[in-house]
């Protein structure tokens, strides 16, 4: 991974959905102006979804989508038709690509559906217009409607420029700016275990050190192991700490309570998820039985260490605080069940590595079904008697 560019999960995501031989790999390879997918007159060439980082102009960092058609057959088609409504939980903007040769269709219609329904900024592209002209006259358009034509390149400048603009209207995040004030010093716990990436830091401190330096607050970052020492030689009390959540117990400790403290994973959970209802969910653990089942999920896939947080640590934690003995099911990257009806409980990893919407289709999963789902954060401040402490700078009663 390139260290420089816009992390995947900040792109704006723009999914191309449609028929088999609507074009779709034709129109979004005309609209980036690369060979990004295979083009073919065989139906079903593309396969399982091609996601493409780029900059695109005049919209900048995105992250383009080709899926699978829609009508594919069969048992894979089956599955490359599940794999295609999975992107639609990470979509920001949807292009629905129809052949306008063929009209709109039943499949068009039923993910059209699905994408108004889920409150997706949408463009419905009229592919091989150029074959279909009279097809403008028949047909009663809209703000969502354009006429392209991927051969011949007509309606593709204005295709980019409705794209734009929904980037435009989307309102920014920020992780920290409500919180901290230029020249505020803000220390940063970053063990460096076994399960630290060799010679990089993850995403979330990378985020946070270059929120801090655009705030034009000064970051400090150190060990817990030197964390006292850290703070001992601070010429001022810093504004807040902010530990890897593993860290908690021994942070807490360390840290004066005048001092405040949160975590990565906490922030995060502000970030792109639900605090509030992650914060709620936690008082799920004080009732845990034996054979409860919960979910823990995490937003990517890595090597697994033999004390890895998600499958070793967080269960262990678990079971020491209900003295009960659960059943855990781990999922992660892009696997996330639809039917999480039969848990007690879910318990997200932060979602560095997901984008906004696709972390707030997985909670809306568990909303729907009554399930409550917390955070990898607040499950471990509140097993450890912390959890008010590491949410009140982030304001959290003032809400």
């Amino acid at each position: 991974m390139d260290l420089n560019q816009t992390p995947s999960a900040n792109r704006i995501h723009i999914a191309f959905f449609g028929m088999r031989n609507a074009g779709k790999s034709s129109l979004m390879n005309a609209v980036t102006g690369q060979n990004l997918a295979v083009v073919s007159d065989v139906k079903g060439t593309t396969t399982d979804p091609v996601l493409k980082s780029m900059e695109l102009l005049p919209l900048g960092p995105v992250t383009i989508i080709d899926t699978a058609g829609l009508d594919d057959t069969g048992a894979l088609g089956k599955l490359r038709t599940e794999k295609t409504m999975q992107i639609l939980r990470k979509t920001d903007i949807a292009v629905l690509v129809v052949d306008s040769t063929c009209g709109i269709s039943f499949f068009d219609e039923e993910i059209l559906n699905l994408i108004i329904k889920q409150k997706i900024p949408y463009v419905i592209a009229y592919n091989k217009i150029d074959l279909q002209k009279s097809l403008k006259q028949q047909l009663q358009t809209d703000e969502h409607t354009i006429f392209v034509s991927a051969s011949t390149g007509e309606g593709i400048h204005e295709l980019k420029e409705k794209l734009a603009h929904f980037t435009k209207t989307k309102q920014e995040k920020f992780i920290l700016k409500d919180i901290v004030a230029p020249k505020d010093v803000v220390v940063l716990v970053i063990p460096i275990d076994k399960a630290a990436p060799k010679g990089r830091l993850i995403l979330p401190q990378q985020q946070v050190i270059r929120e801090l330096l655009d705030i034009g607050a000064t970051a400090v970052m150190t060990q817990d192991d030197n964390l006292l020492n850290t703070l001992n030689n601070l010429k001022e009390k810093p504004r807040l700490v902010i530990t890897d959540s593993q860290a908690f117990a021994k942070v807490n400790k360390i840290v004066p309570k005048d001092i405040e403290l949160t975590s990565f994973s906490i922030l995060f959970s502000r970030y792109k998820g639900n605090l509030q209802r992650q914060v709620q969910a936690v008082k799920v653990l004080d009732t845990i039985k034996d054979h409860d089942k919960i979910l823990i999920a995490e937003g990517c896939t890595h090597h697994r260490q033999c004390d890895d947080i998600g499958t070793v640590k967080l269960p262990n934690w678990i079971r020491n605080y209900t003295k009960a003995n659960p059943d855990f099911t781990f999922t992660s990257g892009t696997e996330f069940p639809q039917d999480v009806s039969s848990y007690k409980l879910i318990i997200h990893c932060g979602g560095c590595m997901l984008n906004e919407r696709e972390m707030q289709a997985r909670l809306k999963i568990a909303q729907s079904q009554n399930i409550p789902m917390s955070n990898y954060g607040t499950i471990i401040a509140y097993v450890n008697g912390i959890l008010q402490r590491t949410i009140q700078p982030l304001h959290f009663f003032d809400k």
